[in-house]
């Protein structure tokens, strides 16, 4: 090759590296340029609030107290005291049941017992003679005594065995009269006159009588898990029921199940209600009202400020220039404001609109600051 292609060659080679390397300054400057371009982000300093809130949820009215009556003994209907809507008295006749075989069992019983008890007053009568006869030596022996004094026992535990038999078939045949065990109302009656009750057979499907407490009821609620963690025992709340849309009835929380239903996932709590006035029915349908409210040391936030990806919901906090995504927990949301737990303090500089876009690490200009 002669010096002049050899000049001309190497003249192209520097032609075309000055030519890269004017490309790549140009890549960077605009790339500065594009930076210095960003639009400046508006942030807000983190405060602790309180959400206020109301959760609606159906729940169910049932008696305070209610009980299927059944017969004890197999036995016949022989009188009715009570009826459907019928309002009783504790402690007042129901009904009266019949059983014949129970009289004879009792008045067979009493006999034996009036038996037992002559025998044995006729042998203590003989053994207290012969301790006083023997009282004189020499005119009963030993074993007289002993004997006429196991006579008397004998016949006193027998009577104590009869007198025991006699309570129990008393027993039963108080379980004849059905009385109503608290105050309430029959709501049900399942037998009539001469029908046939008892502890097995037809007659034992279906129970006496049903009877409600009226004036007090139970609301029972089931709470969603998320939920569970805002209401306490003696809350306060609100309900209705379609029978009475425009009135607005209240009561407070008394018992809270402690565990979740494995079925529903929802915590069962029941709700105590005075109904002296019996305006509300056990089995009626409430929609119920809750007065949700937040710990006053949560951190709240706009909803616009909080990120939730596929992945993982998080903020974006400004940290010597730089953002740094914080990876938080979301809490109650409401009209705009959502509480959040993570590793936040009071003050931090939050982006107010928070998305993807601002990589984690990337700087960040500020255009405004203002409180949450």
């Amino acid at each position: 090759m002669t010096t002049k292609g050899l000049i001309g060659k190497c003249g192209f080679t520097g032609i075309a590296y000055a030519i890269f390397l004017f490309g790549c300054k140009n890549v960077h400057e605009g790339n500065e340029e594009k930076n210095a371009s960003q639009p400046p982000i508006e942030m807000f300093a983190l405060q602790t609030g309180k959400i206020n809130s109301t959760l609606k949820i159906p729940g169910e009215l049932v008696s305070f107290r209610d009980v299927d009556l059944y017969a004890k003994v197999s036995s016949f209907c022989k009188q009715l005291y009570a009826d459907v809507g019928t309002e009783v008295r504790e402690g007042q006749l129901l009904a009266v049941m019949e059983a014949p075989e129970i009289v004879l069992q009792l008045a067979s019983a009493r006999s034996r017992v009036q038996a037992l008890s002559a025998t044995y007053q006729a042998s203590k009568a003989n053994y207290d003679r012969l301790l006083e006869t023997s009282k004189t030596p020499g005119t009963i022996s030993q074993n007289d005594l002993d004997q006429a004094l196991g006579k008397s026992n004998s016949d006193y535990s027998q009577l104590n065995a009869a007198q025991s038999a006699e309570k129990e078939i008393s027993a039963m045949q108080r379980y004849l009269e059905i009385r109503a065990p608290f105050d309430g109302i029959i709501s049900a009656r399942g037998i009539s006159l001469g029908a046939y009750v008892g502890p097995s057979g037809k007659g034992s499907e279906l129970p006496m009588f049903t009877l409600n407490e009226q004036t007090r009821l139970r609301l029972v609620v089931y709470i969603p898990e998320s939920y569970t963690s805002y209401l306490h025992q003696d809350d306060e709340i609100h309900f209705s029921v379609k029978a009475y849309p425009n009135d607005r009835f209240t009561g407070s929380v008394k018992r809270l199940a402690g565990a979740l239903d494995k079925r529903l996932r929802s915590q069962r709590i029941e709700v105590d209600v005075v109904n002296k006035n019996k305006r509300l029915l056990p089995g009626m349908i409430a929609e119920v009202e809750f007065a949700l409210a937040t710990n006053p040391n949560t951190f709240i936030v706009p909803s616009s400020a909080l990120v939730n990806s596929t992945e993982r919901v998080f903020v974006i906090r400004d940290t010597n220039g730089k953002a740094e995504w914080v990876d938080v927990k979301k809490g109650m949301e409401i009209n705009g404001q959502v509480e959040v737990f993570g590793p936040l303090n009071v003050g931090d500089q939050l982006v107010t609109t928070a998305t993807e876009e601002i990589r984690s690490g990337a700087g960040v200009s500020v255009v405004a600051r203002k409180t949450n």
